[in-house]
């Protein structure tokens, strides 16, 4: 049960010490004699989680002994933890920082907050006055275990510097990071995580570690397969999606999140990928990589015409199908026309076009308009246009040749389900 804790001259030697180095509450609230306190952790990667081995002595296990320490020195018991894992610094809305400013603020019954340094709680001015603004409302004081702070003026001066210094750290920490990507990437590697396909390693040279990125010894196949068969043209993003996650292709494993199938906007964002053609692209620069390339320049340059002629005709893998659509524009406000097949009360069907424009803000007047409509407003706008015989004969080439792919493709389709069946 809280009772209310001795003046500063009755608390323990330990804690009239500490009380000798900062400004302790009047009147504390106290648990079986001890003040409260709660503990502040962080790290900003996951590898310092569990670890007992870091060479800053910043782990989470680290950081754990030496707040409870602390908290012994002071007369504290420590009645709740808050520890965010993998987290950076540089921004304030972390959860369980969050979640620690909350309870400060709403049950008010915490005297102490320990932090091993106040690089913990921020690295920025501005984020450091706000929290610790936070805390002292809620009536509690900030205790940092490396740090020699409290309320005196000179405390405060010194708060203030190391809150300084954590700022600056962070920045040019952050630039010289910067300046090692810019780097890598003119010397043809890419920073950062490798793109599905290939994968990150790390290996041992002369006693320095290098870090390159290898061909994924199941995934790169699947990529490779990819752009190999939607330079065909038998298949949209979507259906290449869908037989992509047959074929078993999963996203890599993070610590934030496991393995699973890719969707299509990914699926579209790797077919537009230049790692794949082996080149890095870096800040709009793109620079010979060093990586081994999964697609060949013909197949990457087909896949980029089929993508870019799609765009341009707004084709997309739709329920309703109509060989106009995507093509058709309104003549009131340029935009595109969609198809769709309504169901009647009677349970017709009525096929029609309208344009984008009517969900604008401006909304577009053009009424709907049936299927038969647009198609003759079509035939009747080429009955004026006259092929000579070369360009009917280009036309008619393509034609057939587009004919044969897609009969192709279906054959293959067919031979691939039924070997899986």
């Amino acid at each position: 049960m809280s009772s209310t804790a001795p003046l500063p001259n009755e608390l323990p030697a330990s804690a009239r010490r500490s009380n000798q180095r900062r400004k302790l509450p009047s009147r504390l609230t106290t648990v079986n004699g001890n003040c409260r306190a709660v503990i502040y952790l962080r790290v900003s990667t996951a590898g310092q989680v569990h670890t007992d081995r870091d060479a800053e002595g910043l782990s989470i296990p680290a950081q754990r002994e030496a707040c409870y320490r602390k908290a012994e020195a002071i007369g504290a018991q420590v009645v709740e933890e808050y520890i965010d894992a993998g987290e950076s610094a540089r921004k304030s809305d972390r959860p369980a920082l969050q979640r620690m400013l909350k309870r400060l603020s709403e049950e008010g019954d915490v005297d102490y907050v320990i932090v091993h340094k106040v690089d913990r709680l921020a690295r920025n001015r501005a984020d450091d006055v706000t929290i610790n603004l936070a805390i002292r409302e809620a009536g509690a004081a900030l205790v940092s275990v490396t740090e020699n702070i409290d309320e005196t003026p000179s405390g405060t001066l010194l708060h203030g510097i190391m809150a300084s210094i954590s700022e600056f750290y962070s920045k040019n920490l952050a630039a010289e990071v910067s300046k090692g990507m810019d780097q890598k990437a003119k010397k043809g590697g890419r920073p950062g995580k490798a793109p599905v396909g290939y994968l990150n390693t790390r290996e041992m040279v002369d006693g320095n570690e290098i870090r390159t990125i290898v061909l994924h010894p199941e995934h790169a196949d699947h990529v490779r397969w990819a752009f190999e068969a939607y330079a065909t043209g038998d298949y949209t993003v979507r259906t290449l999606t869908t037989a992509l996650k047959e074929r078993g292709l999963r996203t890599s494993r993070s610590h934030r999140e496991p393995p699973k199938p890719m969707s299509p906007s990914k699926i579209a964002y790797m077919l537009r990928n230049v790692f794949y053609v082996g080149v890095v692209e870096w800040k709009g620069e793109q620079y010979p990589g060093r990586h081994e390339p999964l697609v060949t320049s013909e197949v990457w340059g087909k896949v980029q015409e089929i993508l870019s002629s799609r765009d341009q005709s707004g084709e997309r893998q739709r329920l309703h199908q109509h060989y106009l659509k995507g093509t058709v524009f309104c003549a009131r406000c340029k935009r595109r026309l969609g198809f769709l097949v309504a169901t009647g009360r009677n349970g017709g069907k009525y096929d029609y076009f309208f344009c984008y424009g009517r969900q604008a803000k401006n909304r577009c007047d053009l009424p709907f308009l049936t299927t038969t409509a647009v198609e003759e407003a079509v035939s009747d706008a080429y009955g004026d246009i006259e092929l000579g015989t070369a360009l009917s004969e280009e036309v008619r080439e393509k034609l057939l040749g587009a004919l044969r792919r897609s009969t192709a493709g279906l054959e293959r389709e067919r031979k691939r389900r039924g070997l899986c069946a």
